[in-house]
């Protein structure tokens, strides 16, 4: 009856105007255009025969293409692990107050990032060929301590995750700088005064709140990873997915349903890692939800408002509180 009262359904005002709810065709029209197009796809894809589904069927579960998604998975996470521990220490030394760090973070971070990672590899499959030895002895001179055959520590498996990683890390380096100087300047100067060290500011303050920016572009990066993984035949590594799929496609004068079969299990890979990348997210972004502070939203609705609208004209306003990640 309240409701009423404050929309004025109960009221005796002449003239009363009934408005009817404005008509939008133009969603509708364009979820029937995308089904039909959809539904067109779909009996394509059914009904090509060049698609060949029977062979997609026939070698989905080869012993040769899941042998090359373990490879890919090994190569990506080791990769991914070891860029993410370079890429933070990067970031820290490019906040060093010491040039000489800031210096070799930045060459580094120069390098990789403006050489094309496919370049890369290929000079870490040649490396035996640029060192043939490595040794340690004293500098400038010819005494050496201990020494073995770069071929031996530097495999086509080795090249291809150092290759991935250092390249990787460059990326990631410049995300990880990006999430630390987006956390409040005075956190860091809270925790000064409470006499905390360097070291555990970073690890108990900074980090934490740093890692709700870090982690989209991250599980990106490593959605990334995964694909750029096909490119380590120019190592040259030839027991990945991409790999593995396009022997068997040679052999067999086949190639678009071994495509469809890469296809399917890069999807599916993806799709797994979106998931934990999701709960990742909601993980670190504990604290951070964009919600009305302190009695706003119990409010009753203000007049000519309803129930599902903003009770508060204020709360438009996107207020981020944080509630959480105490040190």
């Amino acid at each position: 009856m309240a409701k009423k009262e404050v929309d004025g359904e109960g009221l005796d005002i002449p003239n009363r105007i009934k408005a009817l709810p404005v008509k939008r065709p133009g969603p509708i029209v364009a979820a029937v255009i995308v089904a039909l197009l959809a539904a067109m796809l779909i009996q394509g894809m059914i009904t090509n025969p060049r698609l060949d589904w029977p062979t997609v069927w026939k070698y989905l579960f080869n012993e040769n293409v899941l042998e090359g998604i373990r490879y890919t998975l090994e190569l990506t996470v080791i990769s991914m692990v070891v860029a993410i521990i370079l890429s933070v220490i990067l970031a820290i030394m490019r906040k060093s107050i010491n040039p000489v760090l800031r210096g070799v973070s930045w060459f580094f971070i120069w390098f990789f990032r403006g050489t094309p990672v496919y370049t890369q590899l290929i000079f870490w499959g040649l490396f035996s060929v640029l060192i043939p030895k490595l040794s340690l002895g004293i500098p400038f001179t010819s005494v050496e301590f201990w020494s073995v055959d770069s071929s031996v520590v530097v495999t086509a498996f080795n090249a291809a995750w150092i290759g991935l990683a250092l390249n990787e890390a460059a990326y990631l380096s410049e995300i990880v700088r990006a999430g630390l100087e987006a956390v409040d300047p005075g956190q860091t100067e809270a925790a000064q005064a409470l006499g905390m060290s360097r070291t555990l500011i970073m690890r108990r303050i900074i980090l934490p709140q740093a890692m709700r920016i870090i982690i989209p572009p991250t599980g990106n990066e490593t959605i990334g990873m995964l694909k750029t993984t096909s490119l380590v035949t120019a190592v040259p590594f030839t027991l990945e997915l991409q790999f593995a799929t396009n022997a068997i496609a040679n052999r067999i004068y086949k190639p678009i349903p071994l495509l469809l079969v890469a296809c399917f299990w890069y999807l599916l890979i993806t799709s797994i890692l979106m998931v934990i990348q999701s709960r990742l997210e909601k993980h670190f972004g504990k604290g951070f939800d964009a919600r009305a502070m302190g009695t706003r939203g119990k409010q009753p609705p203000l007049p000519g408002k309803t129930e599902g609208e903003p009770k508060d004209d204020v709360n438009k306003l996107n207020e981020a509180a944080f509630t959480g990640m105490t040190a």
